[in-house]
């Protein structure tokens, strides 16, 4: 594939082939983390929802595979990462869904508006700069470090975009799920938990979160999925999310 400022692109298959994703090939490239996030939010046709930090758009497209007549809003603050974003969507037959936007969610643009969006989800950087290494790959270190905007930015963004009753919908590393219901709290509530543990008795690194807008019930924590049977093998349930684009239901 021909090169850009960042260097070459590699297309890539997901979800067993339903999409094909062009991305850089050095850097921060799509995992699974993205279709996990996607297969997590509970949206429903005609309705409008927005990812933070869409990066080349895996799990705006995964979620709009997924639930046909859905509306997607999605920003990315990197205008090389944009505009691969919009050309993934288009070239998946998804350009009518998903719109894509350059900006920061600290400043986002006029068109992203408070109050409006069905559901929002986000997968920020997972790391503090202060407590770890630095990845040495510019485009790896702005996905995984917080920079100049922290978790406690990317929840008021997710939250302030929420319409009232909207929900919130993230992935984090669970070390972190402290600060993230802080970051929460006193914005959106009825937090629902479901880890996401490796297998082999190891315990859980990652979560996926709900959170409704102006909500005050109570959290609740779900078993979750276990995403490998033996070794490297998936389990049947994370099968059928990352090769056939299914849902994660998030019953107890």
């Amino acid at each position: 594939m021909p090169g850009h400022a960042g260097g070459e692109f590699t297309d890539d298959e997901m979800l067993g082939g339903r999409l094909r994703i062009l991305q850089p090939a050095k850097g921060h490239r799509a995992s699974i983390d993205a279709v996990l996030l996607a297969a997590a939010i509970p949206a429903a046709p005609g309705e409008l929802a927005l990812e933070g930090g869409a990066g080349v758009g895996t799990a705006s497209l995964c979620l709009a595979r997924r639930v046909a007549g859905l509306s997607v809003d999605a920003l990315e603050i990197d205008p090389e990462l944009a505009a691969l974003a919009q050309e993934n969507a288009a070239r998946n037959g998804l350009g009518d869904a998903i719109e894509v936007f350059c900006g920061d969610i600290n400043s986002p643009p006029y068109r992203i508006t408070p109050n409006r969006y069905h559901h929002v989800f986000i997968n920020p950087p997972f790391l503090r700069p202060d407590r770890n290494n630095i990845p040495p790959n510019a485009g790896r270190a702005a996905a995984r470090m917080e920079g100049g905007a922290g978790l406690r930015d990317w929840i008021k963004f997710a939250v302030t975009m929420a319409r009232p009753s909207g929900c919130v919908t993230l992935i984090h590393r669970m070390d972190r799920l402290d600060d993230v219901l802080a970051a929460l709290k006193g914005r959106a509530g009825g937090c629902v938990i479901f880890p996401l543990w490796p297998g082999g008795g190891k315990p859980a690194k990652l979560f996926l979160l709900r959170a409704y807008k102006g909500n005050e019930a109570p959290l609740t924590l779900l078993p979750g999925l276990v995403l490998h049977e033996t070794g490297t093998k998936y389990s049947r349930a994370a099968e059928e999310v990352l090769r056939h684009g299914g849902a994660l239901h998030f019953a107890g």
